[in-house]
C-alpha cells in the first residue's frame, strides 16, 4: 500500500498500525490470483459489449410507456440482450421481478403442475425457498398446498453432487431438478460452472424432459460461461445482485427455453397476456448500464472475497471458501463462533459504507427467515448484494457472509474495518 493512502487509513480514519500490517501481509500473499479473474472479467466485459452492439442500443431504449407497456422497445431489446449474453431463446428482464426469491418462485410455479416432483439436489434451499415451497409456514399457495412433492438430496462430504443419489431419487413424476449455484447460508463451496455441466448431462440422459433450474444468483460473470451455455434449460437471478452492476434500482431475471420461459411469463402476468405487457417504470438505462458495468463490479467483489478470506484464515478462523479454492459465487463465509463477533464484524462492514455508515446494525426477525438476521448494507440501492454488504442468521456457529463492493478498494476496506471492529472489541479470534 503506498505511503499516502497509508497515511490517510491510519491518521484519519481510525485504522491501527497492527490491522493494516494484516491486511498487507494478506493482500501480498493472494495478488498473483488476481490475474485469472482480470482475464474473466474481460472476457465478460467483451460479451457483454457485444450483446449491445448486436441489438443496437440506442437512446430510444431509455423511454418509457405507461399504461399496458405494450411494444416497449427498452423492454424487448434489454430481454434480447440477456438472451445474448446467457445464451438463451428467451429472457423476462422485470422490474416488477422484486428479488431473486421472487424469480424464482415464478420459475418454479410456471412450470410445476400438481402432482409434479422437485428436486433440490445441492441440500437445503436458501431460508427464503422454504415458505415458498412448503417445509415451513402453512397455505400461503405454497407449491406443497398446490399438490407438488419436495425432495432433497444432500451434497456428498466433499461437497459435491451426489450423483448416486440423486439417480436413485429421481421418480416418474419429477418434472424439475434445481441447482443452487451460491452457498447461501450454508458452509459449502458454490457449485462451479463444470459440475453445472457434468449433472445437466447426468440428469438429462436419466429423462430429456426433466427441467435442469439453476438459482443463479450471486454466480453471473464468475466464469466465462453461464448455465444455460452448459446444459441447464432455465435460470433465473437478481438484478440487484451481480447483473444490476450496483445501477439496477430493483428487478429480476429468467432466462432459459422459450416454452418454459412462456409458461413463466403467464404466472408473472396472466395466462394469455405473459410478458407482452408490463411496465418497466423508466429503469431500463440504470439496468442497461449497470449490466455493462457488472463484469467489472463482479472482478472486484471476488478479490474481496478472495482478500476476506485470506485474512481470517490468517487469524485461525473457519472460512469458506479458502482464498485459493475455484470460486462460482462472490461470497466468502467466516466462522465467527460467538454473536458478539458477527455483529462486530457486521459493525465493521456498516461503519466502512458510503450511505448510512454511521447507523449500527441490529439482529431482527426478517421476514422469511426462521431465526433473527444481523444485515450491514449501506448502499446506495437498498438490499444491494453486489454493493458491500455482510449478513447472516444469528444462530450457531454464527456465520458471517461477506460479500460485494463495487470497487474492489471498497470491498477490502469492508475487510479492513471488520478486521478492526473485533480488534478494537478485543475479541478478536475468540474461539
Amino acid at each position: 500500500m503506498q505511503k499516502n493512502t497509508y497515511e490517510l487509513l491510519t491518521n484519519k480514519m481510525g485504522i491501527s498500525p497492527e490491522v493494516m500490517e494484516i491486511i498487507n501481509k494478506a493482500e501480498a500473499e493472494v495478488t498473483d490470483l488476481f490475474a485469472d479473474l482480470d482475464d474473466i472479467m474481460a472476457f465478460n466485459q467483451y460479451k457483454v459489449l457485444e450483446a449491445f452492439q448486436k441489438n443496437k442500443i440506442s437512446d430510444m431504449h431509455f423511454g418509457w410507456n405507461t399504461g399496458y407497456g405494450y411494444d416497449d422497445p427498452g423492454r424487448e431489446a434489454i430481454e434480447r440482450v440477456y438472451c445474448d449474453i446467457f445464451k438463451t431463446e428467451a429472457a423476462l428482464v422485470r422490474p416488477i421481478i422484486v428479488n431473486g426469491t421472487h424469480a424464482l418462485t415464478l420459475t418454479l410455479t410456471g412450470i410445476l403442475r400438481p402432482g409434479d416432483e422437485l428436486i433440490y439436489c445441492t441440500g437445503a434451499p436458501y431460508d427464503t425457498l422454504e415458505e415458498v415451497i412448503g417445509l415451513r409456514g402453512e397455505g400461503k399457495g405454497s407449491l406443497k398446498e398446490f399438490g407438488i412433492t419436495y425432495k432433497q438430496v444432500e451434497l456428498t462430504s466433499e461437497g459435491n453432487i451426489d450423483f448416486n443419489t440423486l439417480k436413485n431419487t429421481i421418480s416418474k413424476n419429477t418434472r424439475i431438478i434445481t441447482v443452487q449455484r451460491a452457498t447461501g447460508y450454508g458452509w459449502r463451496k458454490a457449485i462451479t460452472i463444470d459440475e453445472i455441466e457434468e449433472w445437466a448431462s447426468f440428469v438429462h440422459q436419466i429423462n430429456p424432459d426433466i427441467v435442469c433450474m439453476v438459482d443463479n444468483c450471486y454466480g453471473e460473470f464468475l466464469d466465462i460461461k453461464e448455465p444455460t451455455q452448459v446444459g441447464a434449460d432455465i435460470i433465473a437471478g437478481s438484478l440487484i445482485k451481480n447483473p444490476g452492476g450496483g445501477l439496477a434500482l430493483t428487478g429480476g431475471y429468467i432466462a432459459g427455453r422459450e416454452a418454459l420461459v412462456q409458461n413463466i411469463a403467464y404466472r408473472m402476468t396472466s395466462p394469455g397476456i405473459g410478458g407482452e405487457c408490463g411496465l418497466m417504470f423508466g429503469q431500463t438505462r440504470t439496468m442497461l448500464q449497470g449490466l455493462f458495468l457488472a463484469p467489472k463490479a463482479v472482478n472486484a467483489a471476488v478479490k474481496g472475497a478472495i482478500l476476506c478470506a485470506q485474512v481470517f484464515e490468517s487469524l485461525g478462523y473457519e472460512v469458506c471458501p479458502k482464498a485459493t479454492e475455484k470460486r462460482s459465487d462472490i461470497i466468502e463465509a467466516v466462522k465467527l463462533y460467538t454473536p458478539e463477533a458477527m455483529c462486530a464484524f457486521a459493525e465493521g462492514i456498516q461503519e466502512a459504507a458510503p450511505i448510512d455508515s454511521h447507523v449500527k446494525p441490529v439482529p431482527w426477525a426478517m421476514p422469511g427467515y426462521d431465526s433473527e438476521v444481523i444485515m450491514a448494507a449501506g448502499a446506495f440501492v437498498q438490499g444491494s448484494s453486489i454493493e458491500l454488504s455482510a449478513d447472516g442468521p444469528l444462530r450457531e456457529p454464527y456465520i458471517i457472509y461477506f460479500q460485494g463492493g463495487l470497487t474492489y478498494e471498497h470491498s477490502k476496506f469492508g475487510v479492513i474495518k471488520a478486521l478492526q471492529a473485533l480488534y478494537n472489541k478485543k475479541i478478536l479470534n475468540s474461539r
